[in-house]
């Protein structure tokens, strides 16, 4: 089966991260799950965010490169909010990526260069989402996925940012299950 990298969000490698790889282990597939926040998690966004400040933002994509160094070239390169940022940019800049998942976030196409040739991208998110949708995120998207050969953009009913991660109180259930039925579907094709 394939194997998928998985960069967690801004509250760091979360109990629901890890659920979250499992629902894609259940199908069969290995999931590394890269601790960009080096065992720190934390219980708001804004908690979260000024660790990632303090850090900056290049630090933990670099931290993701680097984990990304130690495993085979051709994965699926996923990301959820935060995680979006080290995804998008060995999706765009490692050869033989498999695929790309961006879940509640998604950078300028440009950000990285051109989107490369072959490799398929989903983007997921809510209608609503304060910052997917009202800070750009939901319009990069739409501009990625016209580059892309195969690339697909699904909004869900809803204003929650971080609705994948069962163990935050924005969690949508029946989302979830709908962004992993879909992105399996992806990763099949490969």
């Amino acid at each position: 089966m394939t194997e998928i990298v998985l960069f967690h969000h801004v509250h760091g490698l979360t109990d629901g991260v890890r659920a979250l790889a499992a629902r894609f282990e259940a199908a069969g597939h290995t999931v590394h799950l890269p601790d960009l926040f080096e065992g720190r998690t934390f219980a708001t966004l804004p908690e979260g965010l000024a660790y990632a400040q303090e850090v900056g933002f290049s630090r933990i994509a670099e931290r993701g490169r680097v984990a990304a160094d130690a495993l085979p070239e051709d994965v699926v390169y996923a990301g959820v909010s935060l995680g979006v940022s080290p995804a998008q940019m060995l999706a765009q800049t490692r050869p033989r990526a498999r695929g790309a998942l961006l879940l509640e976030g998604c950078l300028p196409h440009g950000e990285f260069g051109p989107w490369p040739r072959g490799v398929p991208v989903q983007v997921h998110g809510m209608a609503d989402d304060p910052i997917f949708a009202a800070e750009g995120d939901l319009d990069a998207a739409r501009d990625l996925v016209k580059e892309a050969d195969d690339g697909e953009v699904f909004t869900y009913p809803g204003s929650v940012h971080l609705f994948t991660d069962e163990s935050l109180p924005g969690y949508d259930a029946d989302a979830t299950a709908q962004v992993v039925a879909r992105a399996l579907t992806m990763i099949g094709k490969r």
